[in-house]
């Protein structure tokens, strides 16, 4: 019985991937986007919504200690704008590369909890909205915060599955013909799953 809690120690400490001071964790994740869109003025008049997203995120952690570690996250998305006046008004592309601050809880342990917080810098590009003809634009740039949970669950001492919950604040601007229609509240949950490895 003693050899085999012995047994059962070592296997468990062995699929222990380190988390230690100085390392990079690279994960790979497939993240689906679900916008909490909140509107206001004719944006709200119109019901204007924004659809859900399934696309690759990219994300590179760097251990300041054992615990802490910030996390920088690359992804892109496009979604589609919808409204119950107009139907659909178009897509519009976002980048939004978000840095977090996170405290990892067990560092050594086969799984890893952490937390996270920090800022997120969403960039809108190759925007296509119009509305009964008339373009629509909106903001370019968009400041928010950003708050994460997730834990890395090892599978040997390099690799590692990662689970991970985002939420990211998002907002722009829309005006047509010079006109203000309100701002759009994006601020999407990100639910990812991926593949983790340390260097």
């Amino acid at each position: 019985m003693k050899k085999l809690a012995l047994a059962s120690m070592i296997s468990l400490i062995s699929a222990s991937a380190l988390a230690a001071q100085g390392d990079i964790l690279a994960r790979f994740r497939v993240i689906n986007i679900n916008p909490d869109v909140k509107v206001d003025n004719t944006l709200a008049a119109i019901n204007t919504d924004v659809n859900s997203k399934t696309v690759p995120e990219f994300d590179f952690t760097y251990m300041i200690t054992n615990n802490i570690g910030a996390e920088l996250i690359l992804a892109t998305a496009r979604h589609e704008v919808n409204t119950s006046a107009f139907g659909s008004i178009g897509k519009v592309s976002l980048l939004p590369p978000t840095l977090t601050l996170q405290y990892h809880f067990a560092p050594e342990a086969k799984i890893r909890p952490y937390v996270g917080a920090g800022v997120n810098y969403t960039r809108f590009y190759n925007a296509g909205l119009n509305a009964a003809g008339n373009e629509v634009s909106i903001d370019k740039n968009s400041w928010g915060g950003a708050l994460q949970l997730g834990t890395d669950v090892a599978i040997n001492k390099t690799w590692f599955v990662n689970f991970d919950v985002k939420k990211i604040w998002i907002k722009t601007d829309a005006t047509m013909n010079g006109a203000g229609l309100g701002t759009l509240e994006i601020n999407p949950w990100m639910f990812g799953i991926g593949l983790g490895t340390k260097f």
